[in-house]
This record gives structure tokens, sequence and C-alpha cells, in this order.
């Protein structure tokens, strides 16, 4: 059932103030009563930066004495600490658990899958060396201190999971999400990164489906039996698309469809350019086999071909990149790895408060444009960001959080939208014409 605006602007008040004061006291953030508790804080910052992500302290102080707060920018600065680092991301835990959803989005291949479209990805945000302890960066050339935030969205309803904090050095095998069961229905896309034979089994069991690119160096066997490397396997086949049976990994065998389209010459040049771009980078060399497979775009599927024809799954399988423009948002628009300061805990409490915007933000999108299909999040977080200042001054309000929310939810009914292209279709564009070309079909 889709979320309501009075169910957002409940969690609204719930969490910027029973939930904030709590966790200010149990961090001990605050110890005793002073100008600025908890929730004032969390509101402070959470909504003065969502509404200006490169605001100054000043600002800051001023988003305060427009809820009637009145402290100086020196007080805010003081309390940008390890405790109020440690209170903001209690907040902010507090607040992924509560997980909204939207009416279902209006793309007929989506709505195939009743248990969503599930994406999981991450993102690294660098943080000052000195948090190096907590927060350890991987690989040479870059800072020692990471955040890396995995997130599980769901492109029917837009239901947000995460996110949820790792080191920048753990690898993305390792995590709460990866485990989190998924409803019996639903699709599960992800990167190379998170391509585990063992995951997919269980997904399968639960009754779950799974659309993935495959590691090079898996093992898989054809319907005879024989056992191939993946590169030697599409070397050998001289068709332009390819459509096979195929049990992956020596022990898992894994029953699922290879799925594989052939690109063009200059794509796969380009493709080839890129890895060796990156094995420059990181000093490593690239495989022969990764070479090889730079000619095919693959995909492996327990779909059955019935529910989704390698066409469609060729379409669907970029939808992966729709998280990506979700972190791209959260970077470009929010600015989530960007501060003023170079001072540690300020930066950490600007990194958890600025998230914390984020996820406010999303929760007003489910209630206002989700459902539509060719939504621009870009115009919508920023008509959000020019309601932040006047949704943190109603927050004690459940009726006026209400109303300011339906004017937000009117503003992005009057725009909010992407246009059509023609050279280059939006994501929404090609899988709305999948639909049109089974039907003319």
């Amino acid at each position: 059932m889709a979320t309501t605006i009075p169910e957002v602007a409940q969690a609204l008040g719930s969490v910027f103030t029973s939930v904030a004061d709590e966790a200010a006291v149990e961090t001990r953030f605050v110890q005793r009563r002073s100008k600025m508790m908890g929730a004032g804080f969390v509101q402070t910052l959470a909504f003065g930066w969502l509404a200006n992500p490169q605001a100054t302290l000043e600002e800051l102080a001023q988003t305060a004495a427009a809820r009637g707060l009145r402290i100086s920018p020196q007080a805010i600065h003081k309390r940008l600490s390890r405790r109020g680092s440690a209170c903001l991301r209690e907040v902010l835990s507090a607040a992924v658990r509560r997980m909204f959803a939207a009416d279902p989005v209006a793309i007929p291949i989506l709505q195939r899958f009743a248990g969503g479209v599930w994406l999981l990805d991450s993102t690294t945000v660098a943080l000052p060396d000195a948090l190096a302890n907590q927060w350890p960066s991987s690989g040479p050339g870059k800072g020692r201190a990471a955040m890396k935030l995995v997130v599980r969205l769901n492109l029917l309803h837009g239901t947000l999971a995460g996110p949820c904090f790792q080191a920048g050095s753990d690898s993305d095998h390792h995590g709460e999400l990866q485990d989190k069961v998924l409803p019996k229905g639903a699709l599960h896309l992800a990167d190379m990164g998170f391509f585990d034979l063992d995951r997919l089994r269980k997904l399968a069991r639960r009754g779950a489906f799974w659309l993935t690119h495959v590691q090079a160096r898996t093992r898989l066997y054809d319907r005879q039996g024989k056992r191939w490397h993946l590169a030697a396997l599409m070397t050998a086949q001289t068709s332009e698309t390819v459509e096979m049976s195929v049990t992956l990994g020596s022990r898992e065998r894994l029953p699922c469809r290879l799925l594989a389209q052939r690109v063009p010459p200059a794509v796969a040049e380009q493709r080839r350019e890129r890895l060796r771009d990156r094995a420059k980078r990181s000093k490593k060399k690239v495989s022969v086999e990764r070479m090889a497979l730079a000619d095919w775009t693959i995909y492996v599927t327990n779909v059955p071909a019935e529910e989704l024809t390698l066409a469609e799954a060729m379409v669907l399988g970029r939808c992966r990149w729709q998280i990506e423009l979700l972190f791209k948002l959260w970077k470009s628009e929010g600015r989530i790895d960007e501060s003023r300061s170079a001072k540690p805990w300020n930066v950490l409490c600007e990194v958890y408060a600025k998230l914390l915007g984020m996820v406010v933000q999303h929760w007003v999108l489910l209630t206002s444009c989700w459902s539509y299909s060719n939504r621009s999040l870009t115009k919508a977080s920023r008509t959000v960001r020019g309601h932040a200042l006047q949704l943190a001054i109603v927050l004690g309000n459940g009726q006026l959080v209400c109303r300011t929310l339906e004017v937000i939810r009117r503003c992005f009914a009057g725009g909010c939208r992407m246009n059509k292209r023609r050279k280059k279709p939006a994501t929404y564009q090609n899988l709305i014409n999948l639909t049109e070309a089974g039907q003319a079909a």
C-alpha cells in the first residue's frame, strides 16, 4: 500500500523530535538542558543543509532562528563533535528503518515483478585522514579514510533500504543489506561487485529472480555438461545474440539462462580503453578474458524465457544505472561528499546530517511523484529544497506539515518531468518502448 502524506508527516514529527532527543541523551550529546537539545540540533543541520548544501555556520544559525531557537554560529560549531556525530548517526539509522513505498510506477515491464525491481549498489564518501582508524579507505592514491554507503532501491515502488555504512576498505560482499530477504516475485539487479553464487541460489530458493552480469572467471557448463570459461564460450559464438541454458559454478551448479548481445566494434574498443585506464591507475594487468569479453553485453538470469526475452533483459539490465543516478543526485545536488570544514568530526556530522536530508527528500518524492514514469528527480529535489525551511518551521504541527507536503505535491504536478529525447532516449522511454514493441508484434 502506498505511503500517504499523513504517514510521512508523522514520521517527520517523530524522527526529528522524540527520536532526536532520545538519541542525544543516549549518545551523551546532551547531558543537561541547554538552548539546543537533540531535536533542535538535528533539525537545524538536516533541514539547513537540505535547503542549502553549502550553508555556512551563520546560515545554519539563521535556520535555527527561523525555528525560534537563538544560538550563535560558534555554539553550533562547538556541537559539531564526536558526540554530535554519534547523535546524528542514531537519528539517521532510525529514519532508515522507516521504509516507505509509493504507488507502482506506470511502466508495465517493472510491474511484471510483483515483489519489486530492487537495485543494489554502493558509493564512497572521502573523509579526513584523522578518521582512518574508524573508517579506513582502500587502494593506492586515495585518502586514508572513506565511508562506503550501501543502498537498495526498489524501482517499482521507490522503497529505499539504507544507506548502510561500511568502511571504504570493506568489500561489497560484506554488509547487512546483501543478505536481506527479498519478497517473492522480486527481481534483484546489482553490479559485478555484488556477484555471489551462493546469494543468487538463496534468492532463487525464496522465489525471487535475479538478472546480473557474470564474472569473467566463473566456471559454467552447457546443457551437455561441457565445462567452459566464459571468454572461450563467447569466442566460439558466431551469431550476434546468444541465449542458452547453463549452470554456474563448479560446486553450486546454479541453473540459469545466459543472454548475450554482441556490441559494435567502436563500443568494444571504448570498453577496452576504459579497462586499460583502470588497470593503469590501479597498477594491475587486465586479463585476456576481460579484454575478449568487451565484445559482448552478457547477463545471466533465472527469469523464465516466457517472462523475460533477451531484448527485454538487455534494456532492463541497464536500469541498474538508476541507482548510480540516485548517488549522483545525492552528491551533485545534496553535496553529501563536500564540506567547508576540514575538521574530522565537523565533516562526519555534515555527512550524517546531509544523508538524513536525502532520506527526508526521498520520503517526500514517494508521496508526490515516484509513480510518474517520466519524473525528473533532479527537478523534484530542487523543489523539495525550496520548501525545506518551511518544513523545518512547521515540524511541531502535524497538520501544517501535511499542508506543506501537499503544496510540494502540487508543485511536482506542475513540473518536475523529463522531456522526451529522440537521439538518446531516457530509461523510462526505453522501458515503455518495450511494451509498445510487444503490442505491435
